[in-house]
């Protein structure tokens, strides 16, 4: 069983950054690969980012590589999403999420899912 709890969204101006953390409890996170998602009001949750359960290979949301770096440290048990230049787009929910993953990319393959931090990017 993992709890994961969001922190560190905002209301920010375009082209600003924002560092969005996920803390995990349970003894077993390091077995897990690691997903950020999004949703935006009216819209379906969409995959930003994700790491997989040793920090080796990190997958992106294409229309946002360059602008989003996710990272883990196992030993605190965290997940960081680094989101820079953002844009009014960018506005919506993120979700944390765990779980034992073969394809990073879609929502139903993550067990886990924290209550998300609201973003808003206003231009």
């Amino acid at each position: 069983q993992v709890q994961l709890e969001e922190s560190g969204g905002g209301s920010v101006q375009a082209g600003t950054s924002l560092r969005l953390s996920c803390a995990a409890s349970g003894r077993t996170f390091s077995s897990y690969a690691m997903g950020w998602f999004r949703q935006a009001p009216g819209k379906e949750r969409e995959f930003v980012a994700a790491i997989s359960w040793n920090g080796g290979r990190m997958y992106y949301k294409d229309s946002m590589k360059g602008r989003v770096t996710i990272s883990r440290d196992n030993a605190k048990n965290t997940v960081v999403l680094q989101m820079n230049n953002l844009k009014p787009e960018d506005t919506a929910v993120y979700y944390c999420a765990a779980g034992e993953v073969r394809n990073y990319v879609y929502a139903r393959e993550y067990d886990y899912w924290g209550q998300g931090t609201q973003v808003t990017v206003s231009s």
